[in-house]
C-alpha cells in the first residue's frame, strides 16, 4: 500500500507539472497519447476507446484534446479541428470563453465553495437571474451539477407536489442515466441492462404525438392510475434533433392542464439558445410547470444544472422541511459564477438569434447535399444549431464521421448509433468556419459515395 501511495504522489507531481506547461515537445506529446490510451483502457473504459471508431479509423496518432478557443480546438500534437459536436451541447459559448474563465478565476481567488451554513450570495444571484430569463412565472431554482441530476430533481418535485407516481414520456427520449432519469428514457439500450428501475408507472408514447399523450392520460384516469407529469424534450437531441409538429407543445400544455398533471420541459440540451430561441419551448410560447437546464448553462467552463418551477409548486421544497432536497457540491460559488457569466454573454450577444440565423444558413445547404447523395442520406432534421444528419445505416454514418475527422472536423453519432450524426457546434461558430465545414463535408461525401 505504501508503495502504491508513493507512486500515486509521484504521478500527481508529474502531471501537475505537465498541466502548468504552456507547450510540449512532440516526443513528450506522443508519450502522453500512448499513456492516455493505456489509462483509458486499463482504468477507465476500454469499450469507450473502441466505440470512438470514427477517430481510430482516421489513423495516425490518436487524437488527445489539449486546448481550444471558440469553435476550434487543438490536440496535443497541435492539429486543429473545427468543433461541430460542442461537447454534445456543453460548449454553447465555445471552448474556454474568456469572460467566463475570467469570472471564474476572480471567484476562485475569493472562495471556490460555500460553507453550506451561511448565505452564499452567488447562489441567490443565479436563482434570481434564472427567474428573470425563464418563461412565465417560473421563480425558484435548485442547482446541481449535471443534467441527470436536474431531471431527478424535477421528477422528485413533481411527485411531491402532486402526490402521484406516474409519468408519461417519449419513445427515443434521453433524460440521463441515473436510475430515476433512466426510467424515463425511451431507449432499451440503456434501460434494459440495469434491470428494475423506478417503481412508479412510466408510459412511453411516440414523440410529437399529442393524441397518444391524451389517450394515455385518458386510459390512466379511467383505470385509476395517477399521473404526476408529462416529461418531454422540446426537440429531441439524442434521437437526432427531431422537431415535433408545430401543434405538439401547445396541445401538451392544454392537455396536461385539462387532466390536472404537470408538464416538465427537459431543456438540458435545448436551453441557452441552442435551437434558435433562448429556450426550446419558446418556439411555441409554452410555459411548462417545471424546467430542467444544464449543459451550456455553465458556459462550457464548469458543470452546473438546475431544475426550476413556480412559487406554488416550490412550496413542497420549502415547507415543512427546507432540507428535503440538498447537495453538498451543487451550486457552489465557482459553478454559479460560471453560469452568471454565461447568462451575461448569452443575453448581450443574443446568441439564440445567432443560432437561428446560422441554422437558417446551414440547414438548407445540408439538405441540398443530402438530395445530391440519396444513397448516403435519409434526412436532415433540426432547428437552430441542433441539427441531425440521418444516414441510411450506421456504417455509412461512421464513414462520414471518420472522413470529416481526417479533414479536421469533429462530429459524432448519437448515444445509440451513428445512423444519426448531430451537427451541434458552439453558437459562436463563424460563417467562414461553417463554409469550411461544408467544403470538407462535400469532399467526404464524394469519397464515401465512391466506396459504396
Amino acid at each position: 500500500m505504501t508503495q502504491s501511495l508513493d507512486e500515486a504522489l509521484a504521478y500527481t507531481n508529474r502531471w501537475i507539472d505537465i498541466i502548468h506547461k504552456s507547450t510540449l515537445p512532440e516526443d513528450e506529446a506522443k508519450l502522453i497519447i500512448e499513456e492516455s490510451k493505456k489509462n483509458f483502457a486499463e482504468h477507465f473504459n476500454a469499450g469507450w476507446l473502441e466505440y470512438r471508431k470514427s477517430i481510430t479509423e482516421a489513423g495516425d496518432w490518436a487524437a488527445t484534446e489539449w486546448t481550444g478557443r471558440g469553435a476550434t480546438f487543438s490536440d496535443i500534437l497541435g492539429r486543429e479541428f473545427i468543433d461541430c459536436l460542442g461537447g454534445y451541447g456543453l460548449l454553447g459559448l465555445g471552448w474556454a470563453h474568456p469572460e467566463v474563465v475570467d469570472t471564474v478565476r476572480a471567484q476562485l481567488q475569493r472562495t471556490p465553495m460555500p460553507s453550506q451554513e451561511l448565505i452564499d450570495p452567488l447562489r441567490g444571484v443565479l436563482a434570481r437571474l434564472v427567474a428573470l430569463i425563464t418563461p412565465g412565472d417560473i421563480k425558484y431554482s435548485f442547482f446541481c451539477a449535471s443534467g441527470t441530476e436536474a431531471i431527478e430533481g424535477a421528477i422528485k418535485l413533481a411527485k411531491m407536489y402532486t402526490k402521484r407516481n406516474g409519468f408519461i414520456v417519449a419513445v427515443k427520449a434521453f433524460h440521463g442515466k441515473t436510475m430515476g432519469s433512466l426510467s424515463m428514457m425511451g431507449k432499451s439500450d440503456y434501460r434494459s441492462p440495469p434491470g428494475t428501475l423506478y417503481g412508479g408507472p412510466v408510459y412511453h408514447v411516440p414523440f410529437g404525438d399529442a393524441d397518444a399523450v391524451e389517450r394515455q392520460l385518458d386510459i390512466c384516469q379511467k383505470v385509476g392510475i395517477d399521473i404526476a407529469a408529462v416529461l418531454m424534450e422540446p426537440i429531441q437531441g439524442e434521437a437526432g434533433a427531431i422537431v415535433p409538429p408545430e401543434d405538439f407543445w401547445p396541445r401538451l400544455r392544454e392537455i396536461t392542464r385539462r387532466y390536472g398533471v404537470l408538464l416538465i420541459a427537459d431543456e438540458v440540451q435545448t436551453g441557452m439558445g441552442r435551437t434558435g430561441k433562448l429556450w426550446g419551448v419558446d418556439h411555441w410560447d409554452v410555459v411548462p410547470d417545471i424546467m430542467a437546464i444544464a449543459k451550456s448553462f455553465g458556459g462550457g467552463v464548469l458543470p452546473i444544472s438546475a431544475f426550476c418551477s413556480t412559487e406554488e409548486i416550490w412550496q413542497v421544497m420549502m415547507y415543512p422541511n427546507p432540507f428535503i432536497h440538498t447537495t453538498t457540491t451543487g451550486g457552489g460559488a465557482l459553478a454559479c459564477s460560471a453560469a452568471i457569466a454565461a447568462i451575461s454573454v448569452t443575453l448581450r450577444e443574443r446568441l439564440w438569434e445567432q443560432a437561428a440565423a446560422k441554422g437558417d444558413y446551414l440547414i438548407p445547404k445540408l439538405k441540398t447535399l443530402a438530395a445530391q447523395y440519396p444513397q448516403i442520406f435519409e434526412a436532415i432534421t433540426g432547428r437552430g444549431l441542433l441539427i441531425g444528419m440521418h444516414f441510411i445505416d450506421s456504417e455509412v454514418g461512421y464513414k462520414v464521421a471518420a472522413g470529416l475527422f481526417r479533414r479536421g472536423v469533429l462530429v459524432a453519432g448519437t448515444l445509440t448509433s451513428a445512423h444519426a450524426i448531430r451537427i451541434e457546434p458552439p453558437l459562436v461558430i463563424t460563417y467562414a468556419q461553417i463554409d469550411t465545414v461544408l467544403e470538407r463535408l462535400k469532399d467526404t461525401l464524394a469519397e464515401v459515395s465512391r466506396e459504396l
